[in-house]
């Protein structure tokens, strides 16, 4: 995703976007990249808490040990780069 997407997603869903649209941008190729994920898909996990089903990421509406991994991983890269 583009920082521009980001930014119109949040917009127009949340009327605001409150977070670096650039930084949220690099943070989800890292992040995507690393754990072989579609952007899109991890976008909406970190958003929207919305499970990523291939990479079980959520267990009876609780996140799992990978979920867990993926969204500390982006926080990760969004606040250290």
């Amino acid at each position: 995703m583009k920082a521009q997407q980001i930014e119109s997603y949040l917009v127009e869903n949340y009327g605001e976007c409150r977070h670096n649209p650039k930084q949220f941008e690099k943070a989800l190729a890292i992040t995507s990249k690393s754990y072989d994920v579609d952007s899109f898909k991890l976008f909406l996990l970190i958003v929207e808490n919305r499970p990523i089903e291939s990479m079980y990421t959520h267990s009876y509406g609780f996140h799992t040990a990978n979920g867990r991994k993926l969204i500390n991983t982006f926080q990760n890269n969004y606040y250290n780069n």
